[in-house]
């Protein structure tokens, strides 16, 4: 992958002011980029296989802010598999350190509204293994989403409800701290689906 290739990957979906620095840290230790369909368990993820160049993939559909938060998170993930390998714990003392250094250049207004980024800046003291996990942080970045006005989030319907996600359909369970035990209808697999992720077409269930 060459420089022009990830800039024209990320410049449709970051916020503009923080494309230079997202790239000059692919620039620094390249590694293979894909932007990917939404997914019902994660935004992004990072891989590496013994004898394969390391991959980062990042949901396409994500809104800027939240699509450069998770692109950071994958990469803090990346710096610290090539300084510890696999024995790093995956949201440890190493990651968070990376997360929060790497972070750190962009904590800025130039790049995020002022209640984001104050937001951030407390989220940063001790950053959580899924942006979901910080309900604050998730509902304030959605208040920023162009889409949010038609946007069903998994947190707005009732237990028991089907919902479509990525053209699956899913029953939803029981909450499990942030997130929701849902059953997949056609499996009858069960998955734990962070509770702030848009659904689509869903059918209501209304408990008493």
């Amino acid at each position: 992958m060459k420089n022009l290739a990830i800039r024209n990957q990320l410049q449709q979906q970051l916020p503009p002011a923080s494309l230079d620095y997202c790239v000059q840290l692919w620039e620094q230790r390249p590694f293979l980029f894909e932007l990917s369909k939404r997914r019902a368990s994660k935004s992004g993820d990072f891989t590496c296989r013994h004898g394969q160049a390391p991959k980062i993939t990042v949901n396409k559909d994500l809104p800027p802010y939240e699509f450069l938060i998770t692109y950071i998170h994958e990469v803090a993930h990346l710096h610290v598999h090539q300084k510890y390998g696999f024995r790093a714990e995956a949201h440890g003392t190493a990651w968070k350190k990376a997360f929060q250094e790497l972070f750190a250049p962009i904590l800025r207004t130039e790049i995020f509204p002022v209640e984001i980024l104050s937001m951030l800046q407390k989220h940063m003291v001790s950053p959580k293994a899924s942006t979901y996990s910080d309900t604050e942080l998730t509902k304030l970045l959605r208040k920023y989403d162009p889409r949010s006005a038609k946007i069903t989030l998994l947190s707005d319907i009732p237990e028991g409800s089907v919902f479509d996600l990525n053209g699956r359909w899913f029953k939803k369970g029981k909450l499990q701290r942030t997130r929701v035990l849902c059953l997949e209808v056609k499996s009858k697999r069960q998955f734990l689906v962070p509770v702030d992720v848009p659904v689509g077409h869903a059918q209501l269930s209304f408990l008493l």
